[in-house]
């Protein structure tokens, strides 16, 4: 039976996909109200988008509500590949997860076939704080889990940073932006000591009570602020580019409570394109409303030199790849092409912030170093 405004905490409800196809990755930057925002985009009334928001969060919908960072420019970051031996798989997922806050997403992924880079199954997505070592962190990480390798991927450019699965859910094979992507770049820029409270109180994913009007008030208090000093700096992080957006992050790879899956297939793709080229490349990657991330990272010869990389999501595998097969035919058709290309298949996952506080670090290297 089809979905109903009765069905307060599916997302196949009418009146649910109208504010989450808003609220997902829509708002972008820093909003004084975020909630009243949707509202207006949406087309549905504020009280409702506060009911409803409460609704799937308290039911496991939606996972957490916060304030992004793009915390690439607040810490230094990579994309790890872990080639860990297949009987300590699970438990060194289990423990990244669990032990490591600066290890964000935890994806368990395989190929088609056996490829480059075939036997790294465990990927990890890692911000260390100013100062810190990324090669540090995961040798620990190396010895606790009982890794025999592993490759971090620094991104050296952006070109894509959105999720919007219910958006992306009836996009056609092919579309795309009338222009590529511009670049994001990646250079971590400082904090001053004493916005650093302001920055904390800023990204911690919201109770259900919070959902509701007023929402930074209580920040402001926690950060030990006025509420027009919290604003004022907020703006100043998003004109700098270090926020995200506001978003509403769904259970996209589990089952939910109410039967529904949000999305079933989860792909890195892989090209390598000509030396020279990646900017390029990476801008038409992700023009593609079908990429949820797009990168120009260097993978090495673990992983045959690939240089771009993108994740794209979908409920049927068939339409995965061919959203892939219409990217690789544009870069073939506009003159960049590529000669090596791969799809990683995402199994087993985990989704959390990265932590980025140095001295969180300091605590952590305290206790497993």
């Amino acid at each position: 039976m089809p979905a109903t405004t009765d069905s307060p905490t599916e997302i196949a409800d009418p009146i649910n996909a109208r504010i989450l196809a808003v609220s997902e990755d829509q708002l972008q930057g820093f909003q004084a109200d975020p909630f009243a925002d949707i509202a207006r985009r949406s087309g549905v009334a504020l009280d409702e988008v506060h009911t409803r928001l409460r609704a799937m969060l308290e039911a496991g919908t939606i996972r957490r509500i916060r304030q992004t960072l793009l915390a690439n420019k607040l810490a230094e970051g990579a994309l790890v590949a872990w080639k860990v031996p297949e009987e300590k798989l699970n438990a060194a997922f289990d423990w990244m997860h669990a032990n490591d806050p600066f290890s964000g997403h935890a994806v368990i992924r395989s190929t088609d076939a056996e490829t480059p880079g075939s036997k790294y199954r465990l990927w990890t997505t890692l911000k260390v704080p100013q100062g810190k070592s990324i090669e540090q962190h995961c040798d620990i990480l190396q010895r606790i889990v009982g890794a025999e390798a592993w490759k971090a991927m620094p991104a050296k450019k952006l070109f894509a940073l959105g999720v919007g699965h219910i958006r992306r859910r009836s996009l056609e094979i092919g579309a795309m932006a009338d222009e590529p992507s511009q670049p994001i770049d990646t250079k971590v820029l400082p904090i001053a000591d004493e916005h650093w409270p302001i920055l904390e109180a800023l990204k911690r994913e919201l109770a259900i009570d919070e959902i509701g009007p007023d929402l930074w008030a209580k920040r402001a208090a926690e950060a030990g602020v006025s509420l027009e000093t919290f604003v004022d700096v907020c703006g100043q992080f998003a004109e700098r580019g270090i926020l995200g957006r506001f978003s509403t992050f769904l259970e996209h790879h589990k089952r939910l409570a109410t039967g529904e899956r949000v999305t079933k297939f989860n792909a890195l793709y892989h090209w390598r394109v000509p030396v020279g080229r990646e900017l390029e490349a990476g801008g038409e990657v992700g023009r593609f409303h079908c990429m949820t991330h797009g990168y120009w990272r260097e993978g090495g010869p673990e992983f045959a030199n690939v240089n771009i990389m993108g994740v794209s999501h979908g409920t049927e595998k068939d339409r995965v790849l061919a959203h892939k097969a219409a990217i690789d035919e544009h870069l073939q058709s506009c003159g960049i092409g590529f000669d090596y290309t791969n799809v990683f298949w995402g199994g087993r996952s985990e989704i959390k912030p990265s932590e980025i506080s140095p001295a969180v670090h300091d605590g952590w290297l305290a206790q497993y170093q």
